[in-house]
Formats: C-alpha cells, structure tokens, sequence
C-alpha cells in the first residue's frame, strides 16, 4: 500500500529537482545575456570616449583572453588608430582583416591605417581587393587620397566628389580636396573648395588657413570674411604675411606681420621674431 505514495513522492522529487536545475539554467543564461550586454556597452565606450592608449589595453587583454573574435580584435585596431600608433594599427587590421569573419569595410579600415602609416602603395593594393560594388564615404575618401599619392588627379577629383557627396558632413573631404588642388597650383579652384569646407564648418582652422594660403598665392593680402576668433585672426595674417614674402612682397609682408602682433591678444613671438628678422635682413 505503501510503494503508490512513495513513487509519487519520488516523481515529485525528481520534478522538483528538474525544476530546480532548469530554473538555474535560465539563471545562468540571463546572467551570461547580461555579461555580454554590459561587456558591449564597455567595448563602445572605451572606442568612444575612454583614452586611447587605455583603450589599447583593455582591447589587447580582452583579444588574449578570448582569441579570434572579431569584435575585440576591430576594437584593438581601431584603438591603436586612435592612439596615433600607426605601425602597429596596420598590424592589427591584418589580423582583423584574416578573420573568416571580416567584412569589407575591415579592409578600407586597414587601407586608411596603410595611409597613416604612409605606405601608399600597400593602401592602393588593399583597396583592389575590395569590389568596385561595394560603396562607402569611407572607400571613396581613401580613394582619393591614393590618387592624389598618385598624381592622378582626374582619379582624384572624381572620388572626392564622390565621397562629398556621400557624407552630410563633407568639411574634411573639401578642406583636402583643396589641399590637393593646392598643391597642383590651381589656386582659384583650391580657394572654392575651401570656403565649401568652412561652409559646412566654420570652426575649422586648418580650413581658414588654407584659403589664406591659397588667396595668398593669387597676391590677394586681405582676409577672408568668413567667421574668427582674434587670435585666429592674428594666426591668418601672420600665414598671408609668409605668403607675401615667398613670393617677394616684402612691404606687405612686414605690415602684416606687424598687424598680426598687435592684433593677438597676447604676445606673438612666431610673427615677432619673423618681423625682427625681416628688419635685420634689410639694415645689412
């Protein structure tokens, strides 16, 4: 009578013993989930805002961890980027880009470490690689730039309008495209490109100074009207200055260099030493 009441209670043991096991499963799958979630919110904000080279270590120790994934191994690379160590950034692109995993876009990743660590041709190989179907800001960027190494300047100009207009921030591509007809000498075009930079941010300086560059070629001494702080504006004239006495204008140039120190709200030892040197140069 009594083996009916002692197999139910074995079956409810052996139930609650299931129940008991699967309940920790969930338990450990939910934790795992969670580890995954918080480890990927940690990836994002060490590629973000976290230093770079502590970056570089978090993502170095977590790839030796955990080799071959591939998420760990971008974040090194694109940490090592980052940090401005160019060398060992293609190195890690290489690897990312030997994963069975990698993507395109890896391989314009690896083509832009080759161009910061100036290997030109190493970038242009990279990028024959990669199907002509596959289209990017990033791609056509790169592009450019190699054509430019290139002097290949058809080439050039097509990809960087291809690339301006791929992006709804274009300021850089047009701030280098001019930096490119610049060095080409045609000046006119160069001043367009930059004020197409500034058009889309007026902040940029290094954009500023190249369009005072650029007018300063065409012996066009005044400013642009386009938006600066008093220092920068100081800065500009101390470059149109530079720009006048390459090319001969020695007058104008020292007047500059003179407007250029009493406009900086402090002292200006770059324009000042150049002004001394001018005048010591015209009394001997």
């Amino acid at each position: 009578m009594r083996h009916p009441i002692l197999l139910t209670l074995c079956a409810a043991a052996i139930g609650l013993s299931a129940c008991e096991q699967s309940g920790e499963a969930e338990v450990e799958r939910a934790l795992q989930d969670m580890n995954v979630v918080d480890e990927s919110n940690l990836n994002d904000v060490m590629l973000t805002v976290g230093d770079p080279d502590e970056a570089v270590r978090y993502f170095a120790s977590a790839s030796a961890n955990d080799p071959g994934r591939i998420d760990l191994e971008r974040g090194l690379a694109k940490s090592l980027v980052r940090a401005k160590r160019a060398p060992e950034a293609v190195a890690a692109w290489q690897v990312v880009v030997a994963n069975e995993e990698a993507t395109n876009t890896d391989r314009v990743d690896l083509a832009d470490a080759f161009v910061r660590a100036n290997k030109w041709d190493e970038a242009a190989a990279t990028l024959n690689t990669i199907p002509p179907t596959f289209e990017s800001f990033e791609r056509y960027r790169i592009e450019a730039m190699v054509a430019d190494s290139r002097q290949q300047w058809d080439k050039a100009d097509s990809f960087y309008e291809t690339a301006a207009g791929l992006t709804t921030r274009p300021a850089t591509v047009y701030n280098n495209w001019g930096f490119s007809k610049l060095t080409r000498g045609e000046f006119a075009a160069a001043e367009r490109l930059f004020i197409d930079a500034l058009r889309f941010n007026s902040n940029m300086f290094t954009a500023k100074n190249n369009l005072v560059l650029a007018r300063g070629a065409q012996r066009n001494y005044t400013l642009p009207v386009v938006p600066m702080t008093q220092t920068e504006r100081a800065q500009l004239m101390h470059t149109l200055a530079l720009a006048a006495i390459k090319q001969n204008d020695v007058t104008i140039g020292k007047s500059l260099l003179s407007d250029a120190i009493s406009t900086h709200p402090q002292y200006f030892e770059e324009a000042a030493r150049a002004l001394e040197a001018l005048e010591a140069n015209a009394v001997n």
